[in-house]
């Protein structure tokens, strides 16, 4: 069985057990990098300036518990 790690940015919030909201500051601080551990969804969307985020759960996983293990308050930057 094929196992997609690319999710939604509402699955993704709720496996890392944070809000959507905190999901997509993380980006804007750079915690998240584009290509990476996000990109925009290749489904065609009727807003092309506002595409819907979709997040490599894995490799997202493993940013959170890398800064979680450096005693980082990732979880507590503000939304």
């Amino acid at each position: 069985m094929d196992h997609n790690p690319w999710v939604s940015q509402l699955v993704a919030s709720s496996r890392l057990g944070v809000t959507e909201e905190k999901l997509e500051k993380w980006r804007e601080v750079g915690y998240l990098k584009p290509g990476t551990h996000w990109r925009s969804s290749p489904t065609k969307q009727k807003s092309p300036w506002s595409p819907e985020v979709i997040y490599h759960l894995d490799w997202c996983k493993e940013v959170v518990s890398y800064w979680e293990e450096h005693h980082a308050p990732i979880k507590d930057i503000a939304a």
